[in-house]
């Protein structure tokens, strides 16, 4: 990137109407500025202007960033140019980084409040339930998506494919009767292990036997992240708190 005043000045055309104002056009705008571009902007305010504007350019949407003569194109366009990650390859831990972080803090604050401390043996386990939870709604969002990825390792779901619209309740129930700690714990301990057991078989068979390089369904069927550790990871936290919870109860823990 050229360091010229010339170059770091940029133009960019955004749709602002009284009833629509593009998000994409105020993040390449915001981009740009924290990038140290002044931008010169040029907000679209009729629909006839942006059909203008399209038909002059040869463009097909909006918003459009110039930098110097080179027309960049849209936020993702622009996000790339700047060697940020692009959101429709680049494969991405974040969101199960999210859900985790989230619900290991969860957990925290439910012991505090709980018992006046975390360092306690239910945050575990609250943390393992809440991840659960979490997990289950990013797959409830879109159960046909999910079940068509998970359709490409699971070995139950090839052989009996309603498994794959099955599971993401069958997490969520586990889930919510383990966060209540002794309610039904043998209903949803053999739910957790069957479910924990299969996926785990599934993905270690896929990724370290097969070695085939798959997307993970953990987080839901638009992810993009690889199946691997993660989605053996919430597989064997489900199979090991199904095998502890009644085990707790019988040893009165």
């Amino acid at each position: 990137m050229l360091d010229t005043t010339q170059s770091r000045k940029a133009v960019l055309y955004r749709m602002l109407m009284p009833d629509h104002l593009c998000p994409f056009g105020l993040k390449s705008r915001d981009l740009l500025e924290r990038e140290g571009y002044e931008v010169e902007d040029h907000p679209l305010t009729t629909r006839e202007e942006t059909e203008a504007f399209m038909d002059r350019h040869g463009v097909e949407t909006t918003p459009q960033t110039w930098i110097g003569d080179k027309r960049i194109g849209g936020y993702d366009d622009l996000r790339v140019h700047f060697g940020k990650d692009d959101p429709e390859q680049e494969t991405s831990y974040q969101p199960v980084i999210a859900i985790f972080a989230t619900a290991f803090l969860m957990a925290v604050a439910l012991a505090w409040a709980a018992f006046g401390t975390p360092l306690v043996l239910r945050t575990l386990e609250w943390f393992i339930a809440l991840s659960m939870c979490f997990l289950a709604v990013q797959k409830l969002k879109d159960v046909e998506s999910f079940s068509t990825m998970f359709l490409n390792y699971d070995l139950l779901a090839r052989r009996w494919v309603r498994y794959g619209y099955i599971y993401p309740f069958a997490e969520a129930f586990a889930g919510i009767l383990m966060l209540a700690g002794g309610v039904a714990v043998w209903l949803a301990a053999p739910v957790a292990v069957v479910i924990g057991t299969i996926g785990a078989v599934s993905v270690f068979k896929a990724v370290y036997i097969d070695k085939r390089e798959l997307k993970c369904a953990c987080v839901g069927g638009d992810s993009n992240v690889p199946l691997g550790f993660v989605s053996l990871t919430e597989n064997l936290m489900m199979l090991a708190m199904g095998v502890w919870m009644p085990l707790r109860m019988i040893l009165g823990l």
